[in-house]
């Protein structure tokens, strides 16, 4: 089931490999509609780490519900599952350098402004990050550098078929 009212997404799915990749597309597709297009990179790599804890850890079942909620300045992604056990942070340090696995929340919290886990009510838990809508301000120069010119660069090809001296020939017998 998918709810669309103007700041607020609600997708329930089950938390296969197939199903957060179609995830991961109607999350883009709604930060496109609400304009929010310079999220769209972290919100989708977010929500493709936390769905996939939920695919490899998550017990009963692999049901959750994936939330999306625009308010003010800030933008609320939030996974909902069935497994009351909270997610542990791997230390970054501790982590084998070719481990395949542990580095998802770390990911989460680095393109993230603020991410955390809640348990929700006595069967399950919300895993949520937030991301900023307001873009940095940018410096407006005070002044317009000066238009710089270059020279121009000399003929590359001096004397041959391309100045017009000569007419091209062909190694082609025929």
């Amino acid at each position: 089931m998918i709810s669309h009212p103007s700041r607020h997404c609600t997708v329930e799915l089950q938390a296969l490999p197939s199903r957060i990749g179609q995830v991961r597309r109607i999350v883009s597709a709604h930060l496109r509609y609400w304009h929010l297009d310079p999220l769209i990179d972290r919100a989708a790599l977010g929500v493709t780490e936390l769905l996939t804890n939920v695919h490899q850890h998550a017990q009963p079942d692999k049901l959750c519900t994936v939330e999306l909620e625009l308010l003010l300045d800030r933008l609320t992604v939030s996974v909902h599952d069935h497994d009351p056990r909270l997610p542990v942070a791997e230390n970054m340090g501790e982590i084998a350098p070719l481990a395949t696995e542990g580095r998802g929340l770390a990911m989460v919290a680095a393109v993230s402004e603020s991410w955390g886990a809640r348990p929700d009510g006595e069967q399950g838990k919300v895993v949520w990050f937030t991301l900023p809508t307001s873009a940095p301000s940018v410096a407006i120069p005070a002044r317009v550098p000066a238009l710089v010119t270059v020279e121009e660069p000399a003929r590359r090809f001096a004397g041959s078929a391309l100045n017009g001296t000569r007419p091209a020939r062909s190694a082609v017998v025929g």
